[in-house]
């Protein structure tokens, strides 16, 4: 499995090696790919093609998000599984994603601007951790790549986009 990462990529060094200590931990080898941004695509999926992976993970960050629809086309082109980490990687046509509900997330800030705008310090608001995650599956790419979907799967998956 590849792993897309660089300047303007969410996965963080630290990110990456606990991706590769877990795919470890599993038997998969976890394989770390510079991207930059839309002009280094092409050239990030040739390593990825070359490492003879078969899928890639990708987090979110404003680099990707300018390439997601480049990256799913790539992803499907070269029959690997793309797997983000938004909502919108599936709407954009990777396989799946997996991750907090950034829907969810902005509307748990309203909670915190509306105690700043009474007078709370940001200092004194306690961070939270996201509280709910979705599973999005896009069932036009499992079928782009041959696949069949458990419905067991389906059953958990928050939504399925035809």
């Amino acid at each position: 499995m590849a792993a897309l990462t660089g300047i303007g990529v969410a996965f963080t060094p630290s990110q990456v090696k606990t991706l590769e200590d877990a795919g470890r931990g599993l038997g998969m080898t976890i394989l770390p790919v510079e991207f930059r941004g839309a002009d280094d695509i092409g050239e990030a999926f040739t390593r990825i093609r070359s490492a003879r992976a078969d899928a890639v993970i990708v987090s979110s960050g404003p680099v990707i998000l300018n390439s997601m629809a480049r990256i799913a086309e790539l992803a499907i082109k070269n029959r690997l599984l793309a797997i983000g980490s938004v909502r919108q990687h599936a709407a954009s046509g990777f396989l799946m994603s997996y991750g907090p509900s950034t829907t969810d997330q902005w509307r748990r800030a309203t909670g915190y601007v509306d105690r700043i705008l009474k007078g709370a310090k940001p200092a004194d608001l306690p961070v939270e951790q996201p509280a709910k995650f979705e599973l999005v599956i896009k069932l036009v790419t499992a079928k782009a790549l041959g696949l069949t979907i458990p419905q067991s799967v389906l059953a958990r998956a928050d939504e399925a986009i035809q």
